[in-house]
């Protein structure tokens, strides 16, 4: 079981930065691939960004490449999505998952294991 519970969300204007935290409990963080997701009103949880348990590979939604990172630190049980550029159509909620699959990145919602319990993001024009 892993109990994962986002921070650092807000408002921000166009052009500026936020860096999301997610902090996970339980003693086999290492073990689990992980992805960041949003979701605007009225839209599906859509993809953002996933990294595998060794932080080894990346992957990116294309409306995100190039401003968004994540990493991991597995030794503080914690994934981050630095966000950089952002535009106000990054606007929405957004949720950390974690994958039990581990090594092979994921983009499908409904391969996620565990979720977090979602942070605002907004972005002003």
């Amino acid at each position: 079981q892993v109990q994962l519970v986002e921070s650092g969300g807000g408002l921000v204007q166009a052009g500026g930065s936020l860096r999301l935290s997610c902090a996970a409990s339980g003693r086999t963080f290492s073990s689990y691939g992980m992805g960041w997701f949003r979701q605007a009103p009225g839209k599906e949880r859509q993809f953002v960004a996933a990294i595998t348990r060794n932080g080894g590979s990346t992957y990116y939604a294309d409306s995100v490449k190039g401003r968004f990172t994540i990493s991991r630190d597995n030794h503080k049980n914690t994934v981050y999505l630095e966000m950089n550029s952002l535009k106000p159509e990054d606007t929405a909620v957004y949720y950390c998952g974690a994958d039990d699959s581990g090594s092979v990145i994921t983009t499908l919602v409904m391969a996620y294991d565990y979720w977090g319990q979602g942070i605002q993001v907004t972005v002003s024009s």
